[in-house]
């Protein structure tokens, strides 16, 4: 959800890269359904569930982690945000929706700091 936000509120401004220490098989069909409800179809963007990469963290200036404590790779001169916030898997639409919501807010607060910045 929050790559979906970053993508559909920064552009290209933002390279967005997503992935997970321990992904799933495919995407929550919940979440898919409470991403539509706010006009963004993730399936449309080609995501797909991938693994965290060593490349992939190396290669970004911010890594935002969701409880991934000990599982994540640490460089320095990468920011680390960790977002701590309730697992979407198995909730109802009623249970995502808050957690949407939650990620859209931290999402536009992190693009605008990161577009104000040189």
């Amino acid at each position: 959800m929050a790559a979906a936000f970053l993508r559909h509120h920064a552009g290209d401004r933002i390279a967005v890269r997503s992935a997970g220490t321990s992904p799933a098989d495919h995407i929550n069909p919940v979440v898919i359904e409470a991403m539509a409800e706010v006009g963004i179809d993730i399936l449309a963007t080609g995501a797909h569930p991938k693994m965290l990469s060593d490349a992939m963290v190396h290669a970004s200036d911010v890594v935002i982690t969701m409880g991934c404590g000990d599982q994540c790779p640490i460089f320095p001169g990468v920011e680390y945000l960790d977002w701590s916030l309730s697992d979407p898997a198995g909730q109802s639409i009623e249970a995502i929706r808050p957690i949407r919501d939650a990620i859209e807010r931290r999402v536009r607060e992190l693009a605008d700091r990161l577009l104000l910045e040189p």
